[in-house]
């Protein structure tokens, strides 16, 4: 198909001079409005004003533009019709065989702090998607680009063969579909998040999520399952989703869910306050320590389990140097991950082809994230756990009070709970996890397992702290840890037996704080 005639309306300029200037060297009329007309004609680039086009000039400040007869039967007409052709044909309406097209910035207006409903429904376009849904629509005879990306690609094809393919025309169309499919969403789950008072809500009460592709996978949990790897349109800063793969085999679905858990885990730690290694095995955390360099801290880590560490995933919160790579090299690992990797240590890790290495921006957590959880026939949404605490922020319950040491430990320990699958029992000490228990019915099972997993790996837990991510419902579990030899438990408090809890660990001379919240994770 060729182009004869283009109309260009965007709010989102970039590339458009460059493309609106090749269009028209190849002889394409270029339609266009408002602010696009402006730039282009400064720019040197021939362009009619839509106003002057169609006879009527832009109402209601620019509400009303492109909303004509001359412009969307020029967009609509199906070429393959003779009736279409003979109404454009006996009302003096050429055929608009491109419309490029971006909408107003609702998502990036809504962001902004301070923006108001008045702000948020002044930037609700309405022209726009019109063109978009007519253009898409009529692909047949009509090419629809909302993407600068295809800036390139559109002039490339129409260099080669003089026009647009209809494989090309479709793609567009769908492309653009989305596009404004997720236009109207942002602006459904902001409407429809306002309480009645103009007060935002949570939680809207109809909600709509959009996902991009990134790859498909090779297969899911398990061989016989299909997966594939979306991101959100709009990157979340610091998250897995920004990974940049430096080397080895493609990641599978376990890769990516396990690598956003060690991920996830090491932002726990902000470097500025030390650095920080986690090795992850089935989304649990199996060793987490503090280190003066990335080397000390991976061994330490690893020291915790090495049996579970084999296969793992290594994350850092620091770069990763040639001594750090030579220590992580001596083990099997399927994923590194950290903000950096340094020269020396790609040339270390090059020497292992199939070794995945990923760098991801750094960025602390935050709790303005959702996270979904599919369940049968439905959707599980909830915001991120976000629950930051301080030594000041901790309620000693019983006679003895921790350590100075001994707080530092339990505010370590609880940091790493947190990423433990319930029930989640921690032993700590120097900055080093020595026992985890994750994932068992009963929490005093979750404390038996991590004493017995720390004995086996060579370590002790004596004089050792301990968090647990939720309260202890009996004292068995306080029982068990005391027996094992720990000094000193952090937990949320809030079981109706918490008096006989604490009454035992001051039997048995146990320092314990109370952080007025839990840290489940299923």
């Amino acid at each position: 198909m060729k182009i004869t005639q283009a109309l260009i309306s965007v709010s989102d300029k970039t590339g458009i001079v460059d493309f609106a200037r090749a269009l028209s060297a190849r002889g394409v009329t270029i339609l266009s409005t408002g602010g696009s007309a402006k730039l282009l004609r400064d720019s040197g680039v021939p362009v009619t004003e839509v106003g002057d086009y169609t006879g009527f000039p832009e109402m209601l400040d620019g509400r009303v533009k492109t909303l004509h007869p001359k412009v969307h039967a020029g967009i609509l007409a199906r070429r393959d019709l003779p009736e279409h052709m003979a109404t454009l044909a006996s009302s003096n309406i050429p055929t608009i065989d491109l419309v490029v097209v971006n909408l107003y910035p609702f998502q990036a207006t809504i962001a902004k702090a301070g923006c108001t409903l008045e702000d948020a429904i002044e930037n609700i376009d309405i022209g726009g998607p019109t063109m978009v849904r007519a253009a898409a629509k009529n692909h047949g005879g009509c090419a629809i680009v909302t993407d600068a990306a295809d800036y390139a690609p559109i002039l490339a094809e129409i260099e080669a063969s003089g026009g647009i393919s209809d494989k090309t025309r479709f793609d567009l169309a769908r492309k653009a579909f989305t596009h404004t499919a997720r236009y109207d969403s942002a602006i459904s789950n902001y409407l429809t998040a306002l309480a009645d008072d103009g007060t935002k809500m949570d939680f809207p009460a109809r909600f709509q999520v959009a996902f991009d592709k990134v790859e498909d996978l090779r297969y899911g949990e398990n061989p016989h399952q299909k997966a594939a790897f979306y991101r959100e349109p709009i990157a979340v800063p610091g998250t897995i989703s920004a990974y940049h793969q430096l080397q080895g085999k493609e990641l599978s679905y376990n890769n990516i869910a396990d690598a956003d858990a060690a991920w996830e885990c090491v932002k726990a730690f902000d470097p500025a306050h030390g650095i920080a290694c986690v090795i992850v095995k089935h989304a649990n955390p199996c060793g987490v320590a503090l280190g003066a360099t990335a080397e000390e801290a991976y061994k330490k880590a690893f020291s915790t389990d090495p049996t579970s560490a084999f296969g793992g995933i290594i994350a850092f919160n620091v770069a990763i140097d040639g001594p750090t790579a030579q220590a992580v090299s001596g083990q099997f690992a399927e994923v590194i991950i950290a903000p950096e990797v340094n020269a020396e240590a790609r040339a270390v890790f090059g020497a292992k082809q199939n070794l995945r290495v990923l760098e991801v921006p750094f960025g602390k957590t935050s709790g303005g994230n959702l996270e979904y959880k599919r369940v049968g026939g439905g959707l599980l949404v909830q915001t991120t756990d976000f629950a930051p605490i301080t030594a000041a922020d901790l309620k000693v319950v019983t006679k003895r009070a921790p350590s100075e040491r001994e707080l530092s430990d339990l505010l370590f320990a609880w940091r790493v709970a947190k990423y433990v699958k319930s029930n989640a029992i921690v032993y700590c000490k120097d900055g080093v996890t020595v026992g985890v228990g994750a994932g068992q019915m009963s929490r005093v099972d979750s404390a038996r397992i991590a004493a017995i997993k720390a004995e086996n790996a060579g370590l002790t837990v004596a004089g050792s702290v301990v968090a647990s991510d939720a309260f202890f419902p009996f004292r068995d579990g306080l029982d068990v840890l005391a027996k094992a030899g720990a000094t000193a438990v952090i937990q949320p408090g809030g079981s109706v037996r918490d008096a006989e809890v604490i009454g035992a660990a001051d039997e048995q001379g146990i320092a314990m704080v109370f952080t007025g919240f839990r840290h489940f994770r299923h």
